[in-house]
Parts: structure tokens; C-alpha cells; sequence
């Protein structure tokens, strides 16, 4: 009797503490064999096109940098020429106005002679009417006593000793203003050289910069281009690893129901004495719950990456932003004024660095040239998230935050957004610089 109450009670427990076992439900569908691996051949392919698309993408954004840096460059010859130019103009004006100075000089020497002139023809006709010639020996003739003939003499002395002094006086003058109004005009003549010489170098850098301009923008809508067709495969491609896995994950269902079947049974015995054991065995004490260990805090380096990755998806603007955000960006006269960046509220490379590293404290410069020299250098081969990385010369091209992984967050060019790139070392600069 004893022993019957004992079953009885097992049972009871067995049904209060793990309930009747639960049927298995119909099977689902079983796709074959030859339906799986069409579909994985199919992704495969895709994979694989993907794959290819992605090394041409990575050429193609190489080049479009390579193509963006020799604009860069252009730029800043064709900004060179321009000033060249300013200053070839400043001293042809210069000269200009020497020259025009040494001709009113020279004019009014020559004024002064032709003055001159007339003044001792006046007196010569005067002379002559009173029977005399000025300046010659005639004048001596028909002295009536020696007195006239010594205020003919006196006469004569002091027309030499005043007009005709006065007029070789003048005459000199007037070679001297001549030689300024020749040696200004040989000045205005190299500086009119010297600034049409400017003026080809300004046409032709100009000239160079568009020719880089054009290159880019090819490069541009071929890298675009590119882009697009990987977007399209990719999603191709997501299709048929969706396909790929529905399959997949039929059979394996399948599968997981011919197991549930076959352990059905075994299941309810082992269930009931599983309960049998448990009513019998001293219940176990609950273990006390582990407190989680605080998050770490005041991590700078974290919190300067994740205020440039905050950034994802915000247009690049020429000149755009600072320590507290995003800001409109300014006129470059050539690539960034294409796109119209003093239009927009973005960030430079230099800018979304001035950003990130604000929310840690440290205030840099706007320029990449000067940030290189902010902090300190590390090895490439040695750098950790945080650091930054430099291209061009003295780190003045380009700029962008390194996450790790080969990977890397940046404000690329004109036309782009913030966003995360692998890590790209043609013109890379052999050290990083370390802030934190």
C-alpha cells in the first residue's frame, strides 16, 4: 500500500513540477540537397563579385586621392601665381609712375631752354638794331672811341656771363632729366617683362589646376559609378544569402524535428525521473547574485572616437567646423567653391579632428600641417586607436582619426561626408601623432 501511495505521489510531482512533455508539431519542409548548394553557388558567385568590385573600389578611391592631393598641389601653385602676379603689377605701376615723373621733369627742362632761347634771340635783334652783332666779332666794328668800344666789350661779357651760362645750365638740365626719363622707361620696361611673364605663369598654373580639376571629376563619377554597382550586387548579394539561409534554416529545422521525434519518448521517461530524483534530493541554495563590475569611466581616447563617429553622414565643407560643431565652410576659389562648401554646414579633415578631440580637452589647430606637430610622434607601424594619421608633406594634405583594426574615420574631400575608411598608406606620412 505503501509502496502504490509512493507511485502515486511521483507521478503527481512529476506533473506539478515539469507538466506533460510537449508533442512535437508536424515536420516543416525539407529542401534537397541540390537546392541548397544552387543556392550557395549562387551566393558564392555574388561573394565573389562583391569581392571584385571592392578591389576596384579601393583602387578607384585610391586614385581619386592621389587625383585630390595634385589638386591640392595645383591650387596652391596657381595661388602662388597669383601673387606673383599682384606684386609684378604693384612694381609695373610703380615704375610707371617714375617714368611719368622723369617726363614732366624732362618737359619742363626743355620748357626752360626754349625759354631761354627766345630771350637771348630777343637780344640778339635788339643788338643788331642798334647796329651791332651779340656774340661776334662784328660787334667790335664802327667803335667811334675807345669808351664805346670797351661797353661793346662789356656787353658782350655780360650776355656770356648770364644768358648763354644760363642757357648751357638748362641744357644740362635737360640731359639729366632725359637720362631719368630714359633709365625710368628701361625700369618700365622690365617690370611691364616681368609681369607678363607673371601673367603666362598665372594663365598657365591655372590652366594646370583645371586640367586636375577635370581629372578629379572623372575620377569622381567613375568612383560614384563603381560604388553604385557594388551597392547593387551587394544587395544581390544579401538576397542570396537571405535565400541561402531560409534553406538552411529548413533543414536545419528538419532536422532539429526528426531529433525532437525521436527523443519524444525518452524525454517524458527522463523528465519523470528527473522529478523523482529532485523530490528526493535536499533543494539546493540559490547562489548569491555577483554586483557587475562599474563601467569604466573617463576613457578620452573612447570619447574622441566616439564624437568624430557621431559625425558619420555630415557633409565635408572646405574650412568647416571647430571645437563645438559642425560650421559653414569658406571659399577656396577652385575645387571646394564647385561644390559649393562656403554653402554648407560641414566639417574638413582638420576641422573633425578640432571636434573630436575638444570632447577630450585638447584644442587644436585648424590646419593639418599644424596638428602633425601637436602632439607626439609614433611610429606607424606602432599606432592605437586615437592616434592620428597624416598624409602629404609635414602632414598638410590630409588628416583622419585611426579606430583600429585598419580602420579609420574621416572627412575626405569635397562632395563626401564624414565616414569610416580602411586605412590607405600611398602618401602616408611614417609616423602618427598621439594626443591622449
Amino acid at each position: 500500500m505503501l509502496t502504490r501511495l509512493s507511485a502515486v505521489v511521483a507521478v503527481l510531482m512529476t506533473v506539478v513540477l515539469t507538466g506533460t512533455a510537449a508533442a512535437v508539431p508536424p515536420p516543416p519542409p525539407n529542401p534537397s540537397d541540390s537546392e541548397i548548394s544552387a543556392s550557395r553557388a549562387e551566393a558564392d558567385a555574388k561573394a565573389a563579385r562583391v569581392g571584385e568590385l571592392t578591389g576596384r573600389l579601393t583602387q578607384a578611391e585610391s586614385r581619386l586621392q592621389e587625383l585630390f592631393d595634385d589638386v591640392s598641389y595645383k591650387r596652391e601653385l596657381a595661388n602662388k601665381a597669383r601673387v606673383d602676379l599682384e606684386t609684378a603689377i604693384s612694381e609695373a605701376e610703380a615704375a610707371r609712375r617714375e617714368a611719368a615723373a622723369a617726363r614732366v621733369e624732362a618737359d619742363a627742362a626743355s620748357a626752360a631752354v626754349e625759354k631761354s632761347r627766345l630771350e637771348l634771340d630777343e637780344f640778339a635783334a635788339a643788338s643788331y638794331a642798334q647796329g651791332t652783332t651779340v656774340g661776334s666779332f662784328s660787334a667790335y666794328i664802327g667803335a667811334k672811341s675807345p669808351e664805346d668800344l670797351l661797353a661793346r666789350a662789356q656787353m658782350l661779357e655780360a650776355v656770356s656771363a648770364s644768358s648763354l651760362n644760363r642757357l648751357d645750365q638748362v641744357t644740362r638740365d635737360q640731359g639729366t632729366a632725359a637720362n631719368l626719363d630714359s633709365a625710368a622707361r628701361a625700369a618700365l620696361n622690365r617690370a611691364e617683362t616681368k609681369q607678363a611673364a607673371a601673367d603666362e605663369a598665372k594663365k598657365v598654373a591655372e590652366q594646370a589646376q583645371q586640367v586636375a580639376v577635370d581629372a578629379h571629376s572623372a575620377q569622381t563619377a567613375a568612383t560614384e559609378e563603381l560604388q553604385s554597382n557594388k551597392d547593387a550586387v551587394e544587395r544581390e548579394l544579401a538576397a542570396a544569402r537571405g535565400a541561402v539561409n531560409g534553406l538552411e534554416a529548413q533543414r536545419q529545422q528538419y532536422d532539429q524535428w526528426t531529433e525532437a521525434k525521436r527523443r519524444e519518448d525518452e524525454e517524458n521517461a527522463r523528465r519523470a525521473a528527473a522529478a523523482a530524483a529532485a523530490q528526493a534530493a535536499p533543494k539546493p541554495q540559490s547562489p548569491r547574485p555577483i554586483a557587475a563590475a562599474p563601467a569604466p569611466s573617463g576613457n578620452r581616447v573612447q570619447t574622441v572616437i566616439n564624437r568624430a563617429l557621431a559625425q558619420r553622414g555630415v557633409i565635408y565643407a572646405w574650412g568647416g567646423g571647430n571645437h563645438y560643431g559642425p560650421t559653414y565652410g569658406v571659399r577656396d576659389g577652385g575645387v571646394a567653391d564647385s561644390y559649393g562648401d562656403f554653402r554648407k554646414i560641414g566639417f574638413d579633415c582638420s576641422g573633425l579632428m578640432m571636434y573630436a578631440f575638444a570632447g577630450a580637452g585638447v584644442y587644436l589647430p585648424h590646419y593639418s600641417g599644424y596638428q602633425y606637430n601637436s602632439g607626439r610622434k609614433v611610429p606607424l607601424s606602432q599606432m592605437a586607436p586615437g592616434d592620428m594619421i597624416f598624409w602629404g608633406p609635414g602632414g598638410g594634405t590630409h588628416v583622419a582619426l585611426y579606430l583600429g583594426g585598419g580602420m579609420m574615420v574621416e572627412a575626405p574631400h569635397s562632395g563626401a561626408v564624414v565616414r569610416i575608411s580602411p586605412v590607405r598608406y600611398g602618401g602616408i606620412m611614417p609616423y602618427v601623432t598621439r594626443m591622449l
